[in-house]
């Protein structure tokens, strides 16, 4: 009996320890093939463009403050370490960080920018002049995983030795002796529990900890740990040592911003201190290695006190283990926390980051931009974006009568790159959610008349600016049966107006009239050739808009009417490299031409009319006196949506303005839109438009009232351009006349 027993109890041995074996196994496999994924499972990062300095740029020392301080340096009275800068007057001297490039690295040191008139005069580095200066990108936002950690991959090279050894000190003094586990500690944390009756203690190792992020829970159960004594051990037996710590490095856990968790040092030193980790002071390491104890209970921002204190007995065990010296530990320990001010680098631009993601996902899944480490350089422009923010607020301000519900989105692109350097999906612009930049699909009013006047101008044969169309009532009726009669926005009639009087009053009847004159089918194709890649229907009233587009599309449209013909794809990034520099991607600039440049020349003589004598010239009070600009405005039927779309030499800015619920603003294009609009290019456009005669374009002096050629100095005389031979060939009675002043004026302009 005894021996039958002895039997069945050594086979329910053996088969337990066959369990064991084979549960082994499995953390075995789990370990060797997910340890290197595991470590190296990095969130996409988003910058900004580089401001680039060098002499002659255009830039006021307000603004340069404004830049360094939105990319974290601090204003100190003297310099001592990167990322600090002092003004004094027009000179601004600073200590730049290393930073590393798509096509460099450029390392920190010490510069001097002398400003006269908002302009740089001179550059130099550690006292040597140079050409150029490029200052590192603000960090505009990321691409997390579901579960929010963000971290910022760092090699144990790049860690400095006082911040590894002072880690050892504090959490793992046998780091380098134990195979995965500390006996002493673990004994330690049992007479622990033991006391309290509860698991309260585990004991832990660096390798154990390590573990317990990458592959447990934080549940504190007796299975949790005995799984996590076997994995560490068996990670011991997988990994070097050094790669053990430099996983560690990067895992641990440092506090939260929001719904982003900030995991691994090289993180936690920039979102404490604005500093690489390469360039952190002793008080600075020993306050975050304090931190891995209790992340919440020693954060400097919410308990300051408590995290000195934690600060300070930390630099004292390192001072008793020899990792710095006494002398160093006492500076360190009357230096202030040193934190940098708060502020949410991290997706502060919901709107335009949210473009930048639909284009990545046109390449990337998202599982790769959350894990493979991504660094995105895009063509975003800090400073243009704060400024539309502003005029987005003060414009709303002046038009909305306090009415928080009325809405606004802006695209801001550079009229020679097609590139979309600011943008903003709603009147809050901080906060995520809908984007009308990307996805307030609505009718784009006048917008679409240039377009049908485009395709007019292009047929000389036919059509010039000095065209007589008719603004008389009409009424067409529709496939359906129905009879539409659509109105000018004002509902009177003027009879016989020119082409260019037509488009520059946005006058509704000579558009649409036109339009079915040409066909909705070559409008339609004509939209095409401009940009506009969302679904365009071909009826009649194609002229005014209908339809459904978002901001973004007349952005489109607009940025091949700017670039003069030239369609360029609308971007934003710049350029892609992988976790470890390496270049993957870049986007140089594409364009096609889809407009003949005669044509184009002719429609940006219209345009520019708008803001002279059209519906934008109200705005001319708002923008500089020597900045001349180009525009269309745009009021959809009952004023539910108010567009204003223009550009200057190299700024095209489409503003969108209305409710949500599709309610009626009561505003014009011009009286809506166009106030953000004007706020905006006013401040921040540098040129403006440069309208240069093509060889194939003729002037002629035009009667205003009937189109006939006339003579220079005649009452209703206006010199127009016309592609040449298109010129009319009937004149009126009245031939040249001397008039000095007015000829020594046509003579200055050009004339």
């Amino acid at each position: 009996m005894l021996t039958r027993s002895l039997i069945l109890g050594s086979k329910a041995l053996l088969a337990a320890l066959v369990l064991v074996l084979v549960w082994v196994a499995y953390l075995d496999a789990v370990i060797s093939s997910t340890f290197d994924r595991k470590r190296y499972a990095l969130p996409a990062t988003v910058y900004a463009r580089s401001l680039e300095l060098f002499e002659g740029a255009q830039v006021s020392s307000a603004q340069l403050v404004a830049e360094l301080e939105g990319i974290g340096y601090r204003r100190v009275d003297q310099l001592f370490r990167p990322g600090q800068f002092r003004l004094a007057g027009t000179q601004l001297e600073l200590f730049t960080r290393d930073f590393k490039f798509p096509d460099q690295l450029v390392e920190g040191a010490r510069h001097t920018i002398k400003l006269r008139q908002n302009r740089v005069v001179e550059l130099t580095r550690d006292a040597d002049a140079i050409d150029l200066l490029r200052l590192e990108p603000m960090v505009i936002g990321g691409v997390y995983p579901k579960h929010g950690e963000d971290r910022i991959l760092v090699q144990l090279s790049e860690v400095p030795r006082t911040l590894t050894e002072g880690l050892l000190a504090i959490e793992d003094q046998q780091f380098q002796t134990h195979k995965g586990f500390s006996l002493t500690g673990i004994v330690r944390a049992f007479s622990t529990n033991l006391q309290s009756g509860r698991v309260v203690a585990g004991g832990s190792t660096i390798t154990q900890q390590l573990v317990k992020n990458y592959y447990l829970t934080p549940d504190r159960t007796l299975i949790r740990k005995v799984r996590e004594l076997f994995m560490s051990v068996l990670l011991e037996w997988h990994a070097e040592k050094d790669e053990i710590l430099e996983g560690y490095l990067n895992e641990i856990y440092l506090g939260q911003e929001g719904p982003r968790a900030i995991h691994g040092f090289a993180l936690g030193a920039l979102h404490y201190f604005d500093t690489p980790i390469t360039q952190l002071g002793l008080h600075q390491q020993a306050l975050l290695v304090g931190m891995v104890k209790g992340p919440s209970l020693y954060n400097p921002r919410r308990n300051p006190d408590r995290a000195r204190e934690r600060r300070n007995l930390v630099l004292g065990v390192w001072a008793e283990q020899g990792v710095i010296s006494q002398e160093q530990a006492a500076i360190a320990r009357l230096m202030p926390l040193d934190l940098q001010r708060q502020h949410a680098t991290k997706q502060r631009f919901p709107a335009y980051l949210e473009l930048v993601r639909r284009q990545l996902r046109l390449e990337y899944r998202d599982e790769d931009l959350s894990t493979l480490g991504l660094r995105i350089f895009t063509a975003f422009d800090p400073s243009l974006q704060e400024a539309l923010q502003e005029s987005t607020r003060r414009g709303l301000a002046s038009v909305g009568g306090g009415d928080d519900a009325l809405e606004s989105a802006s695209v801001v692109t550079r009229v020679d790159s097609g590139e979309v350097v600011a943008l903003t999906g709603g009147r809050r612009v901080s906060q995520a959610g809908f984007n009308r930049a990307l996805d307030a699909r609505r009718p784009a009013g006048s917008l679409f008349k240039p377009a049908v006047y485009l395709l007019a101008l292009e047929q000389s044969e036919r059509f010039s600016l000095a065209s007589v169309l008719d603004d008389a009532p009409l009424s067409y009726t529709l496939p359906n049966g129905d009879v539409w009669a659509p109105e000018n926005f004002d509902k009177t009639y003027r009879g016989e107006v020119l082409l260019y009087q037509a488009l520059i009053q946005s006058l509704n009847l000579p558009a649409v009239k036109l339009g079915l004159e040409l066909g909705a089918d070559r409008v339609k194709q004509t939209l095409q050739r401009l940009g506009i890649s969302s679904y365009i229907p071909e009826v009649a009233a194609l002229p005014l808009g209908v339809g459904e587009y978002a901001p973004i599309d007349l952005a489109a449209m607009y940025q091949t009417i700017a670039a003069g013909g030239f369609r360029t794809p609308l971007r934003t990034i710049r350029a892609i490299v992988d976790s470890q520099g390496q270049p993957l991607r870049r986007y140089p600039l594409s364009y096609e031409r889809t407009v003949e440049r005669t044509s184009m020349h002719l429609l940006h003589y219209a345009l520019l009319g708008v803001m002279v004598e059209g519906t934008g010239a109200r705005l001319q009070s708002l923008l500089p006196d020597d900045l001349v600009t180009a525009a269309k405005s745009g009021t959809s039927d009952d004023g539910r949506d108010s567009w204003f779309a223009g550009f200057s030499g190299d700024l095209l800015t489409v503003t969108w303005v209305g409710f949500d619920d599709n309610r009626s603003t009561n505003l014009t294009g011009t009286l809506g839109a166009g106030q953000i609009w004007a706020r905006f290019m006013g401040s921040q456009a540098q040129r403006s438009v440069a309208y240069r005669m093509p060889e194939s374009i003729s002037l002629a002096w035009i009667d205003e009232r009937s189109g006939l050629r006339t003579g220079k100095g005649c009452e209703h005389a206006r010199r127009i351009p016309f592609k040449a031979g298109s010129e009319p060939a009937a004149r009126t009675d009245c031939r040249s006349s001397s008039r000095p002043v007015r000829d020594w004026l046509d003579k200055l302009l050009g004339g």
